[in-house]
Order: C-alpha cells, then sequence, then structure tokens
C-alpha cells in the first residue's frame, strides 16, 4: 500500500517503499491463482516478478553474456530482490551466489524460491546494507547488482564497498538507472514513491564515482533505448488485458501500473537514461585455468 504521506527521512523512505508483509504467503497464493503448482515450479514461470529491473530477463541475459561468468566463481548479488538474477547466475554458469537485500521480506521470499526450485545448496540470502557489507576483503570473485543505486544516497560509500569485498582483478556488473538531461523525475516510480528515496547521478557523475572506487571500465553502454522500446511493447501488449494475479504489484503495491506509466513517461522525455556495463578491479587480473579454477594474476 502507498503510505498516506512522505516518510521522514530516506532509510524511512527507501525502507517503506520495498516493505512487503506477508509477501511469502502472498506469492504462492499467486503462483496457484495463475495456474501454477508452486511444489513443481520451473523458473521461467517466476518471470513476472523475479526480474526486478527494465528489461526483465534480457537485460540479465545481456549482462550476464558480457562478464563471462565460470563454474564455481564466488558471486555477491547486491540488492537481489527475490532473487531472479542470481538463480539465473547458478543455473546457468554454476556460481556459487550469495544475494543481499535491505528487504527481509523479499529476502525470505528469494529462500524459499530457491529451495523449491533445487538450488538451496548454491545459493543463500540475507538481509544485509550495501554500505557495511558483512563480508571479508577479497571475499568475492565477482559482483552483481542491477537497478539499486538509484535507493543510494551515499554512492561513493557504496561503490568502494563493493571494491573492497571483490578480490584483486575481480569483476564488478552493474546495470544502473541514471538522471537524464529532460529534467525532475515524475513519481511515483518503482524505485520510489516520494523524491525522498530516489537518488540519480548522470552519466558522468557514475563514470567518475566507479573510477575513484578503483575499477577500470571492460564495457559500458547506453541501453535507454532498449529499455524504452521495452516498456512500450510492455504497454501495448497490456493494453485491455485482465490484471495478472502473479505480477509486481505483489512486491510493490497495487499503485504499480501508476509506476510503470511514470516510468515509461520518464524515458520518454528524457528524464532518466539507463546504463549497462562491466568494471574490473585494479590489482590484477582474474585468470581461469580450463577447468575454471582461479589462479591469480597480474595486469
Amino acid at each position: 500500500m502507498m503510505p498516506a504521506r512522505e516518510p521522514a527521512g530516506a532509510a524511512a523512505a527507501v525502507a517503506g517503499h520495498y516493505r512487503s508483509p506477508d509477501l511469502e504467503s502472498r506469492v504462492l497464493a499467486a503462483l496457484v491463482a495463475a495456474g501454477m503448482d508452486p511444489d513443481r515450479l520451473r523458473p521461467e514461470e517466476l518471470a513476472a516478478i523475479d526480474e526486478f529491473h527494465v528489461r526483465g530477463a534480457a537485460a540479465t541475459r545481456e549482462l550476464a553474456a558480457v562478464l563471462e561468468p565460470r563454474p564455481g566463481l564466488r558471486v555477491l548479488d547486491v540488492g537481489c530482490g527475490v532473487g531472479g538474477a542470481s538463480r539465473y547466475l547458478v543455473r546457468h554458469f554454476d556460481c556459487r551466489v550469495t544475494g543481499i537485500d535491505q528487504s527481509p521480506d523479499y529476502c525470505a521470499v528469494a529462500t524459499m524460491l530457491a529451495a523449491r526450485l533445487g538450488m538451496g545448496d548454491r545459493v543463500s540470502y540475507l538481509q544485509a546494507d550495501a554500505l557495511a557489507l558483512p563480508f571479508e576483503d577479497g571475499a568475492f570473485d565477482l559482483v552483481w547488482t542491477q537497478h539499486v543505486s538509484m535507493n543510494i544516497e551515499d554512492k561513493r560509500r557504496f561503490y568502494h564497498e563493493i571494491r573492497r569485498v571483490l578480490a584483486p582483478g575481480g569483476r564488478l556488473a552493474c546495470y544502473e538507472v541514471l538522471s537524464g538531461p529532460g529534467g525532475d523525475v515524475h513519481f511515483p516510480v518503482p524505485w520510489a514513491r516520494y523524491p525522498s528515496a530516489s537518488f540519480l547521478v548522470s552519466r558522468q557523475e557514475f563514470s567518475q564515482l566507479i573510477s575513484q572506487a578503483g575499477f577500470e571500465t571492460v564495457v559500458s553502454q547506453d541501453v535507454t533505448e532498449e529499455g524504452l522500446a521495452w516498456f512500450r511493447g510492455r504497454q501495448r501488449k497490456s493494453s485491455g488485458a485482465p490484471p495478472n494475479p502473479f505480477g509486481l504489484q505483489l512486491l510493490l503495491g497495487e499503485d504499480f501500473p501508476r509506476m510503470a506509466g511514470n516510468q515509461l513517461r520518464n524515458l520518454e522525455e528524457q528524464r532518466i537514461s539507463l546504463v549497462q556495463g562491466v568494471f574490473q578491479a585494479a590489482g590484477g587480473v582474474m585468470v581461469f585455468s580450463q577447468q575454471g579454477s582461479r589462479t591469480g594474476g597480474s595486469p
């Protein structure tokens, strides 16, 4: 449900936006209502809720293709939501993934879905603060994050914390919503109901933050036009169709259609832009044997 008024403070606004009581039971009930069997789930049946970013599973596939994960690598998914991307990495690349999210409701659903899909031994989820990651330095080979930084005010600390938990030569894969030249964002949007929960930076500022955190660019590309085309296609497809009981309103409330409409408008009016990229941590290059084992290298 949408709060009656804007919460005081950024942390309260972000937490309130993603708060979703009884989400696990509601997801199971919605699966049944949509004609699916929760005891015999297939990963593709979860696409309506588990890829919580523009272009959904297609964006995840593209980013993973650039990242080229190897079997056995240690991956941290920052802002994992209900776990769609992390389960994709487990299923297709045989990685060992840890997902974190600030929402305990999302983490509970992610854990439940991984167990029902038989992936509980290869992926785990916990509630954690992205600005104080509960891991040792160099604990991961790859960090993955999609549509997360727009809720984080202290982006300098965010990217430095990601760099800290990456092994030398490890890589960061990210997909970000950035500010555009068209002016202020129309709210509510999927990541924030109010401006107090939204912290966008420009493409130039994003590049500076990445560099200052100790990363070198492997590839970075603007995918705004692709995102706009995807949103327009979804709008055409859903026009006049009955509401899907298994959709993102489960996560964000019944005002999600208004959020999605504003997201499309913001893209059309160039108020936001989208960028995805892969960035390598300074301090060496990760070298892989044919069996996929890790060894330390130097540039």
